[in-house]
């Protein structure tokens, strides 16, 4: 039984599929409550604790699911297994592990497993095994911006997004070691597609014919053998960035997670810009711009820093909204909005879009007759009252206890049970409107903590199964939660 590297490859033959198409067969239902067990084991350690025997339970129940064809349920274990490796790597301890990451992990894992073993017809639930895409015919993709990537490990690089006539989204990446300069540089370096001849920086203010094709399921251009590409015309970013659009929703297909708006700048809050969301019949929310990294290498920082020191300006920003703070989106780009008097005036040579990034605004692309100046002259009555200003949503009290769980074990979970700040994490909840978020909070924190012994004080049965199914109720209500005030916030 493999225990030490990841799930082998499928036995030829050995693939059970489903008795009956609308139903999981018996063989899968088992493999689901294997992958249950072995998850809700993992969860009650912690990402943290989980050692070899965790990890080998969840590398053999993974391994089942893969001969009983519940190809969904083993990438979700395979996932989570990177994760506990990642975070327990004792070359790895500086790396920045991402708690948000594996809780969606443990979550998708948790959720498939215990719907499966209970026998849900849904095949969605079932998957398919991930195949790279052939587009029958040659892809006229267009650019729309460079987004720097610094990843753990000391990785980093960049990646191009491009659109489709359809709107269907596709992106090129160059990540690689380096960090934050690997990331600077890789903005003007070479396009790894195969004989094609360009950079990112003109591919992303241009377009590209690509024939031949090799699609990955998120959207990845990958440079096969048989691939060719051609430099072409692109269109203005307009055309590709609408004025409006959810979080995770803009565009369709290969969609990444990124959102449009129009907003106009309030004022400067530090790094940070508070900007009002542009609405066609009544005044937007006030929400927060925030620099995507902050690394000096990178010009995010800069670029926010002179976006607001010009209260006043209206721009369309592209970019990704912070997990842990729905009112906060971090840009990766920006343009001028069609139509608008006080905006940006970007050269033509790009395209109508700035990349955060890389590109650095200077005075030049500002409004004439309107020189903005620098961030120190801002008064306070440019500065929004306070109950004006965007705030973290009391949903970060879930946040927090659901990634608590995640990383340091039931032990970590049940502390907040146990202080006396458990009631007004509750009342907070409630106040806000989140009464079912407060009910779960609260009995996650009890579930955590309770401990069955029997008359003689020994510890009697095991309620791991009731601690899993309280974890996973509160992290799927966080995350649908969460996901509706974004689209209510962003996308009206």
């Amino acid at each position: 039984m493999p225990i030490a590297g990841s799930v082998p490859p499928a036995v030829p033959g050995r693939s059970v599929p489903p008795a009956d198409p609308g139903r999981p067969s018996a063989a899968q239902v088992r493999a689901a409550g294997g992958l249950w067990t072995a998850a809700s084991a993992v969860l009650a350690a912690g990402a943290v604790a989980a050692g070899a025997v965790p990890q080998a339970e969840l590398v053999r129940a993974a391994y089942t699911a893969r001969l009983a064809g519940l190809h969904r349920a083993e990438g979700a274990a395979v996932g989570v297994l990177r994760h506990l490796r990642e975070t327990r790597d004792p070359q790895g301890a500086h790396r920045a592990h991402r708690a948000d990451e594996l809780v969606a992990a443990l979550r998708e894992l948790l959720l498939v497993s215990h719907l499966l073993k209970a026998a849900d017809p849904d095949p969605g639930l079932i998957g398919g095994v991930p195949r790279n895409h052939h587009p029958d015919g040659p892809l006229r993709l267009y650019g729309v911006c460079r987004e720097p990537v610094v990843g753990p490990g000391d990785s980093g690089g960049v990646v191009t997004h491009l659109v489709d006539d359809t709107g269907r989204w596709y992106s090129l990446r160059d990540v690689g070691p380096g960090g934050p300069a690997r990331a600077r540089r890789a903005g003007t370096a070479h396009v790894a597609l195969r004989s094609f001849l360009s950079d990112h920086e003109r591919l992303s203010r241009g377009g590209l014919i690509v024939t031949g094709a090799v699609v990955a399921p998120d959207g990845r251009l990958l440079p096969e053998r048989g691939v060719r590409a051609t430099f072409a015309a692109g269109r203005p970013w307009a055309g590709a960035v609408p004025a409006t659009a959810a979080p995770g929703r803009l565009g369709s297909g290969f969609a990444p997670p990124l959102t449009g708006c129009d907003v106009r700048i309030v004022a400067a809050d530090g790094d940070e810009v508070l900007v009002r969301v542009r609405t066609a019949d009544v005044p937007g929310p006030t929400v927060r711009l925030a620099p995507a990294y902050r690394h000096p290498a990178l010009a995010h920082t800069a670029n926010l820093r002179r976006l607001g020191a010009c209260p006043g300006l209206e721009v369309r920003v592209l970019g990704r909204v912070d997990p842990g703070r729905v009112t906060t989106l971090r840009p990766v780009a920006v343009g001028p909005v069609p139509g608008a008097a006080r905006t940006l005036r970007l050269p033509e040579a790009w395209r109508d879009r700035a990349d955060l990034g890389y590109d650095l605004l200077a005075d030049a692309h500002f409004p004439a007759g309107a020189p903005c100046p620098p961030p120190a002259r801002i008064t306070a009555a440019d500065v929004p009252p306070a109950d004006a200003r965007p705030v973290d949503s009391p949903l970060r009290r879930v946040r927090d206890l659901v990634e608590l769980a995640a990383t340091g074990g039931r032990r970590a979970a049940a502390e907040p049970a146990r202080d006396g700040d458990r009631a007004a994490h509750v009342a907070a909840l409630r106040r806000g409107g989140f009464a079912t978020g407060a009910d779960l909070f609260a009995a996650l924190g009890a579930v955590a903590a309770r401990r069955p012994r029997d008359a003689f004080g020994r510890p009697a049965g095991d309620d791991r199964d009731q601690y899993a199914a309280q974890w996973l109720a509160t992290a799927v209500y966080l995350t649908g939660t969460e996901a509706a005030l974004a689209r209510g916030l962003w996308h009206r």
